[in-house]
């Protein structure tokens, strides 16, 4: 989380509101690239247990998986969603720091 704020300010070169916005722009992509890549696996995994358990069991349970897959990326989007609030309020700043 502190490496958004040094990238932040490193790209805002002294304004402050620069820098917030850069702090929300930085923390945005992020969580949504950890989003995409976590979202991927989860979906390829819960794929794999489906073949799996098809093959074990073929009978109707193919329906079921739609809900797991919506419980799964809810979860992760709320995870990645608290996650990215904490960095921007851990990076946000009010008044000017006197370095």
């Amino acid at each position: 989380m502190l490496r958004i704020g040094i990238a932040a300010s490193k790209m805002s070169k002294g304004g402050l509101l620069s820098y917030n916005l850069y702090v929300i722009l930085i923390t945005g992509l992020v969580s949504l690239f950890v989003y995409l890549i976590c979202g991927f696996s989860v979906i390829l995994i819960v794929f794999l247990i489906s073949l799996i358990v098809h093959v074990i069991r073929p009978e109707g349970l193919h329906p079921h998986w739609v809900h797991v897959f919506k419980v799964c990326l809810t979860v992760l989007a709320w995870v990645v969603g608290v996650l990215g609030i904490a960095a921007i309020l851990k990076n946000i700043q009010i008044t000017r720091n006197k370095i």
